[in-house]
């Protein structure tokens, strides 16, 4: 199983979602691109947040200085984002692939992130309640399915607004996977718990 990890936009919580849904599937691990931050990197924080011993965590096809838009960062590094050459790893194993950003986030100036959604994976969307989430989250929906990208469902990251949730769930049909909370840290223990509660649903998708 590939599950592409999305978000409604930055900082919604894409990598610990990332690593509770990799330790709960012991799953490999790979962010095609990232975008500064080199030494404490999302792959980094994954490998700290994991405990399992299988999962192997893939390298960046692109590691980027500046934390920007890939495209522009890219372009500070005096290079050109060619997704041709974002192979990505081979593995018997699951794999959890780690978006940069939204789905329209740009590579270059003809692709975004859309395009690296490859025709077996299977798409997990986080969002996160702020003003204007709803109108970000059904655009994110509306965008996959016009592809004709599979949705696998997604989890809600933060405190619970029933009536946000209920629009979103109700407008679109899609699968809640659950809910991760606004907790006051995240280690490895408080992943492995996620992914205990979790494992189950995720194994059925």
């Amino acid at each position: 199983m590939k599950l592409f990890i999305t978000g409604i936009g930055t900082d919604v919580g894409k990598t610990i979602a990332s690593a509770i849904i990799t330790e709960a599937l012991q799953a490999d691990y790979w962010k095609p691109i990232q975008a500064g931050d080199l030494d404490q990197s999302d792959s980094h924080k994954i490998n700290n947040y994991i405990s399992n011993s299988k999962s192997i965590i893939h390298p960046n096809s692109y590691a980027l200085q500046t934390p920007a838009s890939p495209h522009f960062a890219a372009s500070l590094d005096n290079i050109t984002i060619d997704i041709k050459k974002i192979k990505e790893p081979k593995t018997q194993n699951h794999l959890v692939i780690e978006g940069a950003g939204g789905i329209l986030v740009p590579l270059n100036e003809k692709d975004t992130i859309i395009d690296l959604i490859q025709p077996d994976y299977k798409v997990i969307i986080i969002s996160r309640h702020y003003l204007g989430s709803i109108n970000h989250t059904l655009m994110t929906i509306e965008t996959l399915k016009n592809k004709k990208i599979t949705i696998a469902g997604i989890f809600f990251n933060g405190d619970e607004n029933q009536a946000t949730e209920s629009i979103i769930l109700s407008k679109t049909g899609i699968k809640n996977l659950g809910r991760i909370w606004n907790e006051p840290y995240f280690d490895k223990n408080v992943i492995a718990e996620y992914a205990d509660t979790f494992r189950d649903v995720l194994e059925k998708l």
